[in-house]
């Protein structure tokens, strides 16, 4: 990761849409990643005809697993995946460095109809209960980590806080925001589009102290020593608080860069950015990889699989559709 430079009011050019910014606050000991979306999320949902409350909840987790996944140091991939009770029963995100993404979200349509009816479409009561997966996987020459969290009405945002506090025992504020926009295009029709915006703050010290100051009760911090009756590290406490500050429409804003809202935020400290990375809409189905599938299968389930003379596969996440000939599995 190559440095850009500290943050002024002109010194460092946008990142843009569908990039990763890195960052630090170096008189906070904080570090974190900030990224507004925009074709790439548009494309991921577009070619679903989600629901708008259903659309929104996967934007929220497409963002947050670019957050997280974008910290993978190697090539490898994070998966996360909810499964629940509620009528949004599953959401799967997966990442893949570069900045591969694709997405896809399982639905009750009567369910979430029945809700928008109620008025109750909180993103939380559309997820329910159920249990939410991080998996992070680098190769075959690492170990496949996985971390599992509790949904139980909460958040998106709320989950991730519990998953680092439990799991990671690292201090950790997430802000996502996710919204429809609706404009004209030069002649004058309307167009539709997505824009979303996800920000995260980690507290990282590299002094003793702080170090003490910051680890859980039972940690493993230097001289075993436990945080001060929960007392907060004040750096941490300012830090968190900032980000608190941060309305959805400034995470969403096209005319606010990414840039331009860790300036506002935290220039007081001095901000150093690094260099961006890009996400992109890239689905890894393939012919090839269905077809493997496929000779895996018994010659009952082939015959079994056979509709109107031929194999069929849609891919849920791209939506591209494979068709074979069942004579090529005959043996």
């Amino acid at each position: 990761m190559s440095e850009v430079g500290n943050l002024g009011p002109r010194s460092v050019p946008p990142a843009g849409d569908d990039a990763v910014l890195p960052f630090e606050i170096e008189g906070l000991d904080v570090r974190g990643r900030v990224i507004q979306m925009g074709p790439a999320l548009t494309s991921m949902l577009a070619r679903h005809d989600y629901p708008l409350p259903v659309a929104k909840l996967l934007g929220e987790a497409i963002v947050l697993a670019v957050l997280l996944g974008s910290s993978l140091k190697f090539e490898g991939q994070f998966l996360l995946q909810t499964q629940t009770d509620g009528p949004v029963d599953m959401l799967v995100v997966d990442y893949r460095t570069p900045g591969r993404l694709r997405a896809y979200a399982r639905f009750n349509a009567e369910r979430v109809a029945e809700m928008a009816g109620a008025g109750t479409l909180e993103p939380a009561a559309l997820l329910g209960t159920g249990i939410l997966g991080m998996t992070i996987d680098q190769g075959p020459h690492t170990s496949r980590y996985q971390g599992i969290v509790p949904l139980d009405g909460s958040s998106l945002e709320e989950v991730a806080h519990t998953y680092f506090a439990q799991s990671e025992q690292i201090p950790t504020r997430v802000r996502l925001a996710v919204a429809e926009m609706m404009t004209r295009d030069d002649a004058g029709a309307m167009a539709h589009s997505w824009r979303a915006g996800g920000l995260m703050v980690q507290f990282l010290p590299q002094s003793e102290e702080r170090m003490r100051r910051r680890d859980l009760p039972g940690g493993d911090a230097p001289g075993g020593v436990e945080a001060d009756d929960g007392d907060e590290d004040d750096a941490w406490v300012e830090a968190s608080s900032m980000v608190g500050t941060i309305e959805d429409h400034e995470l969403i804003d096209p005319e606010v860069p990414a840039e331009r809202l860790l300036y506002r935020l935290f220039h007081e400290r001095g901000v150093r950015v690094f260099e961006a990375s890009g996400v992109r809409d890239q689905c890894s189905c393939s012919r090839d990889k269905i077809e493997g599938l496929l000779r895996s299968f018994t010659a009952e389930e082939i015959r079994d699989s056979i509709e109107d003379g031929a194999i069929s596969v849609t891919c849920e996440f791209c939506g591209l559709r494979y068709v074979f000939d069942p004579a090529e599995f005959a043996a």
